[in-house]
């Protein structure tokens, strides 16, 4: 569908971009969440600052096939077409050229391909189980203290070098993490980029290599990933049945972005200054600071924080917390008993509740597989010794005291084993619209919060293509400056004691 509408401006800040080559250049971003993806026109001028156009929209999730939880990348790949061939359409009615295209998804996740480019299986999700089977087996292998001190990643069970433990076989295959399995299919060319490789535990967060000296003790062939290429760098032009298709020309190129989504948001954050925190708010909650270095000490493998690669080098230092998957969770399930209020409903009667309800840790991977969510939350709450209602009010107050207690908890070890202090928290994604979720921060952490955009990925999607393209100029400041130029962000104040909250709430997610 062509939605037609224009969903965030930033205007150009003095210095940051330069007049282009060629006044008609747009950047498509293909920008895929764990619950739904799109595909936007990213238009960057002198004069009018950057936009962006949704073009086309579609569901996504998991579906059981095969005795697993699995993505339907064949159907998904389809509405990449679809969204493309669309904005090729508003592009031409437009007199515009696409110059390239940006690809971001969620991590970890993968397809084995052969050596005939055949994907040989449907690529299985993190939601599924299997790979909770083999963490064992992996460390008894590889300790967990060897591997951290090398990777820098966070422990999740779902993590792409457990998944591969529960492969059958992989000779002869090839894995392409979910983003580069796109461009693949787009380009013929087989790259993995370097901030979703980071995800992997197969990555040496120093040497910004492969840790292949983790291949053998694992049985994984040495060739199992295609070789690494840094945002801003071309993976390919577009291979001519995918042009004629969806009637781009063969030359348009396909380019590196922060193809884990969390990269090119934290690449987009509005910071004016070097010492903010951030989170990425959207089915996961990503909560951390930038760091130039990472931090590979056996206190911080303990608190369980990881060193993701962002844009330029930079060190993505944070910790995954449990997100906005919950209340959406919750929705569903109410939604199949036929109860469906309005998402604005649930948030106002939350918010008016009174605070020092029960908790729970949002983080914790109960929570990570669907069906019956609000089960699953009231039975957390009285393992704690809480007794939390069934009145759906109730259950999203404890979801955002949860998620905001963690924000609180996570930022406060960043500032610890980083040694580090964070003046400003910035929230980004769907979660930034959500006003009880940012003032419950602001509260938690007792810092000021900014929130939005609520696109910082496609933002930072479309800003690492344009500065590609030699639209923008100059590093992560100059990118910033240009998003804070005028992304209309809120600031909330954290206050002393939690009141009743009254406000118009408004949710959304998009991110993973």
């Amino acid at each position: 569908m062509n939605n037609g509408t224009t969903t965030s401006t930033v205007p150009a800040h003095a210095g940051a971009v330069s007049a282009p080559a060629d006044p008609n250049a747009v950047f498509a971003a293909i920008d895929i969440g764990a619950s739904s993806g799109r595909v936007m026109l990213g238009r960057v001028s002198p004069a009018s600052g950057v936009s962006l156009e949704t073009i086309h929209r579609f569901p996504n999730g998991v579906v059981e096939l095969d005795g697993g939880l699995r993505w339907d990348f064949d159907a998904l790949f389809a509405e990449v077409l679809k969204g493309l061939t669309a904005a090729a359409s508003v592009a031409a009615k437009n007199d515009e050229r696409i110059a390239s295209i940006g690809i971001d998804t969620w991590a970890v996740d993968y397809g084995l391909v052969n050596d005939a480019g055949e994907l040989t299986s449907v690529p299985f999700s993190y939601r599924d189980e299997r790979s909770r089977a083999t963490v064992d087996q992996v460390h008894a292998k590889l300790d967990e203290s060897r591997l951290y001190a090398t990777t820098g990643l966070q422990f999740l069970p779902f993590n792409t070098i457990y998944q591969l433990a529960a492969e059958p076989a992989l000779h002869g295959l090839q894995a392409l993490l979910i983003p580069d399995l796109i461009a693949f299919r787009l380009t013929g060319e087989r790259r993995t980029e370097v901030t979703n490789a980071s995800t992997t535990g197969l990555f040496d967060a120093v040497a910004g290599e492969w840790a292949t000296e983790f291949f053998e003790p694992l049985g994984l062939p040495r060739s199992l990933f295609p070789s690494l290429v840094q945002p801003g760098e071309a993976v390919g032009s577009l291979l001519p049945s995918i042009a004629n298709k969806v009637g781009l020309p063969e030359a348009t190129l396909v380019v590196a972005v922060g193809s884990h989504d969390t990269a090119s948001a934290v690449a987009a954050v509005p910071a004016l200054q070097q010492d903010f925190a951030y989170i990425s708010s959207g089915t996961w909650s990503l909560v951390g600071v930038e760091s130039k270095h990472p931090v590979l000490t056996e206190a911080s493998r303990t608190a369980n924080f990881t060193n993701e690669r962002g844009v330029d080098g930079t060190i993505r230092y944070l910790r995954n917390v449990g997100g906005l998957w919950l209340l959406s969770e919750c929705q569903r399930a109410w939604a199949a008993e036929g109860y469906s209020p309005s998402l604005e409903g649930l948030l106002e009667d939350a918010g008016a509740l009174p605070p020092g309800g029960p908790q729970i840790n949002a983080d914790d991977s109960a929570f990570t597989a669907p069906g019956n969510m609000p089960h699953r939350i009231r039975a957390a709450a009285r393992a704690t010794g809480g007794q939390l209602p069934e009145r759906a009010a109730n259950i999203v107050r404890c979801i955002m005291d949860s998620l905001a207690a963690g924000y609180a908890r996570t930022l406060a070890d960043a500032e610890r084993l980083t040694g580090r202090s964070a003046a400003v928290v910035h929230i980004v994604g769907g979660g930034s619209q959500n006003r009880l979720l940012c003032q419950l921060t602001a509260d938690a952490t007792g810092k000021p919060v900014i929130a939005g955009p609520v696109e910082a990925t496609a933002l930072g999607n479309v800003l690492i293509q344009a500065r590609a393209a030699g639209v923008v100029q100059g590093g992560l400041a100059e990118i910033r400056q240009l998003v804070a130029a005028n992304s209309g962000p809120v600031t909330y104040v954290p206050i002393d004691h939690h009141g009743t909250i009254t406000s118009t709430h408004i949710f959304a997610t998009d991110n993973a």
